[in-house]
């Protein structure tokens, strides 16, 4: 334990360090080393392939979940994303400096704000390796240092990865200790680096419960938060209902284990007869496990009834639960009541019902016919993401450049003085 402490003190100073270097790093500079991140990373695809292909195969050897195997396996392509990925943000504009709301007031003097970075961002994430590259690129650009540490399943694939950022930083010039990836699997880290007031400016852990609700209630640095995806999809009765069909379908089974998934199907009882049966043959032939309240299973035999806790339940799996529900009203009644603010679509051609829908629904991403699947940073145009925040303070939804930093008032004056 005494050793975890050391450890974790000296990457903390080393993060400082290297925050105050790059708060001041050139735009070209930063994007010097997102491009060569980028071109590591797709020149060590075999290599990040063969260290992924370790983590999996220990994973299947612990009894690991499917869906948290899903979320730890990396493909050729999933590797040329990280890299892709990169090079959007490289081509974003730079929001550090930037300059806004200048006012003068009636004592002559200029009031606005400058964002600049955070400081020092830890990040603490289960699984997905993927996070490792988006999470390095994102704090790069924002010119803040990260400290990331992933879980103990992803160990091979997350070391692996550095390896590549660090090539980046030194091709351009900037410290290697702006991204430092924890090296042990060791829980107790975690518990240093969300105490480290003096080295740590805010926390983003990315993963399940019990990691959220361990750091929210252990941590002494500010959080910023999702604790779980219970996503809905509401088919008003003045939908397109083919519309309806594909996004209903797209947001439950393009990928099952991610929290931007559909978990609850709403459908107004004007409509259910029609459209219920048809999309939920889609989902049996897909293997999604259903799971409905009364009036859901009467129209679908294969159907099971739903228990109370189905309405509460991010299954990250083939099972979805479903309900009808008697019009608008009630469908935003049941999101805001059981929903976990993370991201709500409803399909409707009914403009007045759209614009309550998006007024009404307490999430962080609110749509009208679109799929869940699409609240992400990369589809935001945000380059990457850094997590899905639902928390009210600072950040919401997505959080790309903007989330990652923060602003101060400047003040430009030519020798006045209060009176």
């Amino acid at each position: 334990m005494d050793n975890i402490k050391t450890y974790m003190q000296q990457v903390g100073r080393q993060a400082r360090a290297a925050a105050r270097i790059m708060a001041q790093a050139e735009t070209a500079t930063k994007n010097r080393a997102l491009e060569a991140i980028a071109a590591a990373i797709v020149d060590s695809s075999t290599a990040l392939l063969t260290a992924n292909a370790k983590d999996v195969a220990a994973a299947h050897a612990s009894g690991l979940d499917a869906a948290a195997i899903d979320r730890l396996a990396l493909s050729e392509k999933s590797v040329h994303g990280m890299a892709q990925g990169l090079r959007q943000i490289a081509q974003l504009p730079d929001l550090i400096g930037e300059i806004s709301e200048m006012k003068y007031r009636p004592s002559g003097i200029q009031v606005g704000k400058m964002r600049v970075p955070l400081g020092v961002i830890g990040i603490i994430y289960e699984s997905r390796p993927n996070v490792t590259a988006d999470a390095a690129g994102l704090c790069l650009k924002s010119g803040n240092a990260a400290i990331l540490r992933g879980g103990s399943e992803a160990i091979h694939s997350n070391q692996a990865i550095a390896a590549c950022v660090h090539a980046g930083l030194r091709a351009a010039g900037l410290p290697e200790t702006a991204v430092q990836v924890v090296n042990t699997t060791d829980r107790a880290a975690v518990g240093e680096l969300i105490t480290m007031k003096e080295y740590v400016d805010v926390i983003v852990p990315r993963g399940g419960k019990e990691l959220i609700a361990r750091v929210s209630e252990e941590a002494r640095v500010p959080v910023i938060k999702h604790l779980h995806g219970v996503c809905h999809v509401y088919i008003d009765d003045a939908a397109d209902l083919d519309k309806a069909i594909r996004i209903a379908d797209n947001a439950k089974t393009h990928r099952y284990g991610v929290c931007n998934a559909m978990e609850t199907l709403l459908v107004a009882q004007g409509v259910a007869a029609e459209v219920l049966p048809r999309l939920c043959k889609i989902y049996l032939e897909k293997g999604v496990e259903l799971r409905g309240d009364e009036a859901a299973c009467k129209l679908v035999a294969q159907m099971k009834a739903a228990t109370a806790e189905d309405w509460h339940t991010e299954y990250l799996a083939p099972i979805l639960s479903v309900r009808i529900v008697a019009d608008l009203n009630e469908a935003m009644e049941h999101i805001n009541t059981y929903g976990s603010q993370h991201t709500d679509c409803i399909v409707t051609e009914n403009y007045t019902r759209a614009m309550r829908f998006l007024r009404e629904v307490d999430s962080s991403s609110v749509m009208v016919n679109a799929s869940t699947r699409f609240a992400d940073g990369f589809e935001y145009g945000l380059g990457a993401e850094i997590g899905i925040s639902t928390d009210k303070i600072h950040a919401r939804g997505p959080v790309g450049l903007e989330g990652l930093t923060s602003q101060k008032y400047i003040v430009l004056g030519n020798g006045q003085i209060r009176k």
